[in-house]
């Protein structure tokens, strides 16, 4: 249920298709252009000249902040670091609900971290239900467990039907990052 200032709600961006963490930008450019404060954590990028960061740089109330590596996760054997590092943006995620300092909350590839066990679904949903009435929260990536969908008030699943990829096409500067 949204409050007074019409946010508070909980988002689940999923599927297989391209466009979650892009919807969730577009979500935080349009509240940022209202003057809310938008605070998006990337769990699992790091290190690389993705084209938001520095699009976010030029946008006031706009913050950004990584917590991996620029290498590949190892889903079936995860390295210690990507495990600490995902550690360290789940709790950057509590402190900023804890202090509500943010209007729009953007974990951004997070259903991945629960899924690859780099977190726990339950940290995760204690960060979600802790969250001031006020604060907007958007979950992305594959694999959204059961309990985001369940708790979350728009579900978008994003639905790959055809994709550059499988033709051989290498992710493009400025559109995949």
């Amino acid at each position: 249920m949204a409050s007074e200032t019409g946010l508070g709600m909980v988002h689940v961006y999923t599927g297989n298709g391209k466009g979650k963490t892009t919807a969730s930008l577009g979500l935080g450019m349009r509240a940022a252009g209202h003057g809310f404060r938008v605070l998006m954590i990337q769990f699992m990028k790091g290190d690389i000249k993705y084209g938001e960061l520095e699009a976010a740089k030029h946008l006031p109330n706009f913050k950004i902040l990584q917590y991996g590596r620029p290498d590949f996760v190892d889903k079936n054997n995860p390295a210690q670091i990507d495990i600490d590092l995902a550690g360290k943006g789940l709790e950057r995620a509590r402190k900023a609900v804890q202090d509500g300092e943010a209007d729009l909350l953007i974990l951004d590839e997070i259903n991945v971290a629960a899924e690859w066990k780099l977190v726990s679904v339950s940290d995760v949903m204690n960060i979600v239900r802790a969250r001031p009435e006020t604060m907007e929260i958007v979950l992305t990536g594959r694999y959204a467990p059961a309990e985001f969908i369940e708790i979350a008030d728009t579900v978008t699943e994003m639905t790959e039907i055809k994709h550059p990829f499988r033709n051989g096409v290498l992710a493009r500067k400025g559109v995949e990052y």
